[in-house]
């Protein structure tokens, strides 16, 4: 095992360039396979630290190999893609970006999940690694993934042949920012994150006048019957002790207000933990679509589409203990939290389930201590509040950027050092 505190040593002269790496890409995001720029910067980066660097894995994936003496094989990743949100202006670097988003529509882009702060805080261990060289031995497989926010990412990099184009890893390691304050870290052994399924439902009705909606069959009253009557499912049809979530986040009908539109579109979003709730859930939606559709006389079945689904994410229990267990060594227990199954999603698993080994994944605060009155254990007091921004927000922001980089960068550093082999003796 490797000395965690010896990996680390030097960090503190490489934050300014990594706090400049991080404003760049705050300020330049892009959307899911949509990476190009991104992972040109980061290829450059592995590139730079000796890594041996392949591109274009999965579409915009970026994979760096560094080899070291024998010994284990750690995987550590990031992912790269950003999202459709227009940036509130509260730093000089905010995104000023576009892109065309899923439905092929220009669409303004910003880092609102904090995929900047990952990649950042992997350029700086994988840079200390490389710098660290005598301190350890084994491999180092740095990932730097497309599509998080789709789902679709990981996936499309073991579908172009991952697990046989690189070499085989022992365990997979990774992190995402969490609205709690800097310098403190959160991991939960077991089920850690929701499975998701993204829905596209189209509501078919007939067009016509707004003087006259006599002659037509409003697609809009059917869609928002639709939204009222979805909120039942779980308040009526999942146990209190079970979890999910069913959310509309997006309704899109005609274009203007004396015209009653032919159609109306919504997109579903649903968290579940368990297999047999999702299926019930899932099935629950198709039966009430159809019913207020038959309901309203529609002329034609409403249309359920998938968008894209995220499996549950599992952190190995004996390896996110070992990975806590030194978080508290090297920081403090006071600095490491267990907390509980987020509704969030994510598809980071999706390497360590393909290759049969352990993964851990794990959050860091970026925010102000002094936000979260309520102490460290209960960050999400803030965020309800509307003190602090949640994840996809467009205020989402880190503040304390120092301290954020600095202790996401010492906690792969960490975890990593639990499995990579010894450096070599002196001489």
């Amino acid at each position: 095992m490797t000395r965690a505190e010896d990996l680390i040593a030097g960090l503190e002269d490489r934050l300014p360039d990594l706090e400049a790496l991080y404003r760049d890409l705050h300020e330049h995001p892009e959307l899911s396979f949509q990476e190009k720029r991104t992972a040109t910067v980061m290829a450059g980066r592995l590139a730079a630290a000796g890594f041996e660097v392949t591109t274009g894995v999965g579409g915009t994936g970026v994979v760096g190999v560094l080899r070291n003496g024998q010994g284990p094989t750690v995987l550590l990743r990031a992912d790269m893609d950003a999202l459709p949100v227009q940036e509130i202006e509260k730093v000089p670097y905010r995104s000023r970006a576009t892109g065309i988003d899923q439905d092929g529509l220009a669409a303004p882009v910003m880092h609102a999940c904090g995929h900047d702060t990952h990649m950042t805080a992997l350029v700086g261990a994988i840079e200390q690694l490389a710098a660290r060289r005598g301190d350890w031995s084994g491999t180092v497989l740095a990932v730097l993934q497309p599509a998080e926010e789709v789902g679709g990412g990981a996936r499309a990099m073991l579908d172009d042949g991952f697990l046989e184009r690189f070499p085989r890893f022992d365990v997979a390691l990774g992190q995402h920012i969490t609205s709690a304050p800097s310098t403190h870290l959160y991991a939960c052994p077991g089920v850690f994150m929701a499975a998701a399924d993204s829905l596209r439902i189209t509501v078919h009705g007939r067009g016509g006048h707004g003087s006259a909606p006599h002659t037509t069959i409003d697609p809009v009253v059917i869609a928002a019957s639709i939204v009222m009557r979805l909120q039942t499912i779980v308040a009526r049809e999942v146990a209190p002790n079970d979890v999910a979530v069913v959310t509309v986040a997006a309704i899109h009908a005609g274009r203007k207000e004396n015209v009653i539109a032919a159609e109306a579109e919504l997109k579903v979003n649903v968290r579940t933990f368990d297999p047999d709730v999702r299926s019930h859930v899932l099935a629950a939606i198709t039966r009430i679509v159809q019913a207020e559709a038959v309901a309203a006389g529609a002329p034609r079945a409403p249309e359920i589409a998938p968008i894209n689904g995220f499996p549950v994410l599992t952190n190995d229990v004996e390896a996110t203990r070992k990975v806590m267990a030194a978080f508290s060594e090297a920081f403090g227990a006071d600095h490491v939290h267990e907390t509980t199954p987020k509704t969030g999603s994510e598809d980071f698993g999706c390497f360590a389930e393909a290759a049969g080994v352990p993964s851990v994944f794990w959050n860091f605060g970026g925010f102000d201590p002094a936000f979260f009155p309520d102490g460290p254990e209960r960050p999400q007091v803030a965020v309800t509040a509307g003190s602090v921004p949640g994840g996809h927000s467009p205020e989402f922001v880190p503040t304390g950027l120092e301290s954020t980089l600095r202790r996401a960068v010492e906690a792969m550093l960490t975890a990593a050092a639990i499995w990579l082999g010894p450096g070599a003796p002196a001489a």
